[in-house]
Order: structure tokens, then C-alpha cells, then sequence
């Protein structure tokens, strides 16, 4: 059965939600709650890294490139708290310990991965083998951090707050999208962002997150695949420069409360 949505589109952009969460966003979530005790190590390092193969380089007293499994043990002292996401963008570096090899590597990424002494950034390598096919690997490249580091500049909002900010900003987005006829030249995109004004009950982190957290996690990963939709040429030429500016204005308040959703629901405190 069809469903009718403000865009007048029906159905939303599947293709939008398959395309890959952020990488720091599982490992924070997934290492946190081992660290709280809440799932079993064993099960960390498949989770996070899914059907991927996932490496980690320059971790502490390996002097080799490591399968992910590997790696996990040294952090193994690390309480939850200690172990946050960051998700800085160019103008907006919030999280980010203050400038360094880190920092430059986490804006060029996109995203990372701040565990007290430690950072992570993902590296997505490309391989191709002799008889043509092409795969990918994961690569973790550890950061020392400074001990220096201001601490404070890895507070955040609240996963309350970052719920209001984002549902605020998603309505006056969708409006803005109506204005600007976006259903012409890019229908799987609003189709998407209607989609998402629906309650989800979905979920996509460990145990031991409350309610709140889980319903902003799911809500901001799949709107945050669809800005990463939105990011993308539209097919056959269908927008112009101007309307590619119109687009992009309108989508960036929306980018950035989607950004600090996803950092205040894995980073939020965790309970048993």
C-alpha cells in the first residue's frame, strides 16, 4: 500500500538507508558498552566492523598493521566516559582536542574517535585485485593526544536537547525543500526526509542505552545517509548551480544538528 507524503512522493528512498552509518559512530557505541560491562568483548569487533575488514594502525606497542580484534585490548582500562565521538566539520571543530596530526586527519575524515590518550580516525582504503575485482578494507589510525588537551572542548548537548534541535530543524528543512521544489529534480531525497518525520522505533546501538538515546541514534543515522544522498549530483543534470546553492543552504543547519544527534546519543551515559 502507498503512503502519501508532503513532497506528494510515495515511498521513501530505500537506497538512502542501506548506505553505510558512520564507522566511529559503531565502534564509540559498541566499545563504550563493552567497557560498561554491557556486552561481551568477543562481540565488539564484529559489530563494529560488520562484513568489512577492519585494521588498525600505529596502536600502542604493535609495531605492525592489526586485525581490529587485536587492537580492542588496549583499551581495555578505559572507562565509558573516556571513550566519545567526534564528528568536526570545516568551521566546526567542536570535540576535537585542540589542533594537531589528529585534528587534521579527523576534519579530512569527517568523523573519529577520542579514547582519553588516544584518537582514531577510519581510513577506507580501496583494493583491486589481478582479475579486476574490487573490495574494500577499513583501516583505524591511532593518534597519540596531547596530556594537555582541553577537555572541555569535548562537551556536547544532551541527547534532550539534540533531539529538540533536530526535530526543529528537520520541519523547517522540509518546509525549505517544498520552497525550492526539491520532489523535481531529486524525489528519492524528499521522499526520504518525509520518511523520517514518522516515529521510528528502530535501533541500532548496544545495550545499555536508554530509550531517548536509541530513538535519536536511529532517526539521525538514516538522516544522516540521506544528507550524504544529498550530497551527491542529482541524476541527469536535473539541478543547476543556483539550485545546487539553494540546496545545500537549506540542508546545512539540518547537517549540522544531524551531526551533534548522532554525538550525543553515543555519547550519552549509559545504565544498565
Amino acid at each position: 500500500m502507498e503512503s502519501t507524503y508532503p513532497f506528494g512522493m510515495s515511498s521513501p528512498a530505500a537506497g538512502a538507508a542501506t548506505l553505510a552509518p558512520r564507522r566511529s559512530s559503531r565502534f564509540v557505541a559498541w566499545v563504550r558498552a563493552w567497557r560498561a560491562g554491557l556486552v561481551p568483548f568477543d562481540e565488539v569487533a564484529d559489530e563494529i566492523a560488520g562484513d568489512e575488514e577492519h585494521l588498525v594502525a600505529d596502536a600502542p606497542g604493535a609495531w605492525t598493521d592489526l586485525p581490529l580484534r587485536e587492537a580492542l585490548p588496549s583499551l581495555a582500562k578505559l572507562s565509558p566516559d573516556e571513550i566519545r565521538l567526534v564528528l568536526p566539520a570545516p568551521g566546526d571543530p567542536r570535540g576535537l582536542p585542540g589542533p594537531g596530526d589528529f585534528a587534521g586527519a579527523a576534519l579530512l575524515a569527517g568523523e573519529a574517535v577520542v579514547a582519553s590518550g588516544l584518537g582514531l580516525v577510519p581510513e577506507v582504503r580501496s583494493h583491486t585485485s589481478g582479475s579486476g575485482m574490487t573490495w574494500e578494507t577499513v583501516l583505524w589510525r591511532v593518534y597519540p593526544l596531547p596530556a594537555d588537551a582541553p577537555k572541555a572542548s569535548l562537551a556536547v548537548p544532551g541527547a534532550a536537547e539534540a533531539e529538540a534541535e533536530l526535530a526543529a530543524v528537520l520541519a523547517e528543512t522540509t518546509a525549505a525543500l517544498t520552497r525550492l521544489d526539491v520532489a523535481q529534480w531529486r524525489p528519492e531525497l524528499a521522499g526520504a526526509l518525509a520518511a523520517l518525520r514518522r516515529p521510528d522505533g528502530a535501533t541500532d546501538l548496544p545495550p545499555g542505552f536508554d530509550p531517548r538515546a536509541r530513538r535519536l541514534f536511529a532517526r539521525a543515522a538514516v538522516l544522516d545517509r540521506v544528507l550524504a544522498l544529498a550530497g551527491e549530483s542529482a541524476p541527469g543534470g536535473a539541478v543547476n548551480t543556483y539550485e545546487a546553492q539553494q540546496r545545500d543552504a537549506a540542508l546545512r543547519p539540518l547537517t549540522t544538528a544531524c551531526r551533534q544527534a548522532l554525538v550525543a546519543a553515543c555519547n550519552a551515559p549509559l545504565r544498565p
